[in-house]
C-alpha cells in the first residue's frame, strides 16, 4: 500500500513539472509575441516618421526650389525677422511662431492688444520669426505656406493685420486648411487694401517660400525648444521669466523695467486687422 501512494505521489510530482516546463513555454512564446510586435509597431511608427518626413514640403511650392526672396523691410541678421515698432525703441521683443501651433494663437490672443499696444507707444519693438515645426511634424504645408502669405503681406505693409487675421482664424492643429491658397487668399479680404492680383500671385507662386525654410533652419539651428519662444531683450520670457509665469500684468512689469530711465521710440502707427 506503501508503494502505491508513493507511486502516485511521484506521478503527481511530474505531472506538476510538465505542468509548470507548459506553463513556461507558454509564458516565453507570449512574451516572444509581445516583443516581436512591439519591434513591429517600433518599425512602422518609424516609417510613418520617415514618410512624413520625406514627403514635407514635397508638392512644387514646399520644396525649396531656389534662392530665398527676402519681404520688403525685414530686418535681423540674414534679413530673418519682421519688425513691428519703432527702429529706435528701447526693447525689443523677439517672437518665434508657426503658423499652425495651437499655443502660438493662444499666445498671440491673449497678448495681442498689450503688445500691439507697446510697439505703438514705442515701448518695444517686435521681431517676428517664422517656424514650420507643424508642417514636420504632422505633414503638409500649411505652415509654410502661411508663412510665405504674411512675407507677401509685409511686402505691402499689412503684415501686422494679415498676421493676426491668421491667428484669430487658425484651423484645428491637425487641419492643413493654410495649405490652401484659396484661404489664405480668403482670409486677405479681412485686411483692408491686402486681396490684390500682387498678393494673390505672390501667394500662388510660393515667392518668399525658401526665406519661410531660411527662418526655419536658423529657428532650428538656434536650439530653441518650440513654439512660440518669445525673448525681451534675448531672454526667455515664456512661458515665465525666472520664477514668474508670465500674464499681462508681468508683460507690463517687465517691460516697464527694462525700459526704465531710456526714451521711448518714435511713435508711428501700426496697421491693424479690419
Amino acid at each position: 500500500m506503501s508503494e502505491k501512494n508513493e507511486d502516485r505521489k511521484r506521478a503527481a510530482r511530474d505531472r506538476l513539472v510538465q505542468q509548470r516546463e507548459q506553463d513556461r513555454a507558454r509564458e516565453r512564446r507570449r512574451r516572444t509575441l509581445i516583443v516581436s510586435a512591439a519591434v513591429v509597431g517600433v518599425l512602422a511608427l518609424a516609417a510613418v516618421i520617415g514618410l512624413i518626413a520625406a514627403n514635407a514640403g514635397k508638392n512644387g511650392k514646399g520644396s525649396e526650389a531656389g534662392p530665398a526672396v527676402t519681404p520688403s523691410g525685414a530686418t535681423g541678421k540674414d534679413g530673418l525677422a519682421i519688425q513691428v515698432g519703432a527702429d529706435d525703441a528701447p526693447s525689443t521683443l523677439t517672437v518665434w511662431e508657426d503658423f499652425r501651433c495651437p499655443v502660438c494663437a493662444q499666445f498671440e490672443n491673449a497678448f495681442r492688444k498689450t503688445i500691439t499696444d507697446m510697439a505703438d507707444s514705442g515701448r518695444i519693438k517686435v521681431e517676428y520669426h517664422l517656424a514650420t515645426i507643424i508642417d514636420g511634424n504632422l505633414g503638409g504645408d500649411g505652415s509654410l505656406r502661411a508663412g510665405n502669405a504674411a512675407a507677401c503681406a509685409q511686402d505691402v505693409g499689412k503684415f501686422a493685420p494679415y498676421h493676426d487675421v491668421l491667428y484669430r482664424n487658425q484651423p484645428a492643429e491637425t487641419d492643413d486648411a493654410f495649405g490652401q491658397d484659396s484661404r489664405l487668399i480668403e482670409l486677405a479680404g479681412k485686411v483692408d487694401g491686402l486681396d490684390t492680383p500682387a498678393f494673390r500671385s505672390c501667394v500662388r507662386d510660393g515667392t518668399h517660400d525658401s526665406w519661410v525654410q531660411k527662418s526655419n533652419k536658423a529657428f532650428a539651428a538656434g536650439g530653441f525648444q518650440g513654439t512660440p519662444t518669445v525673448l525681451l531683450n534675448g531672454e526667455s520670457i515664456f512661458p515665465k521669466k525666472g520664477n514668474e509665469e508670465i500674464s499681462v500684468a508681468n508683460l507690463e512689469k517687465w517691460v516697464t523695467e527694462a525700459g526704465k530711465g531710456k526714451k521711448r521710440g518714435t511713435v508711428g502707427a501700426t496697421p491693424t486687422a479690419s
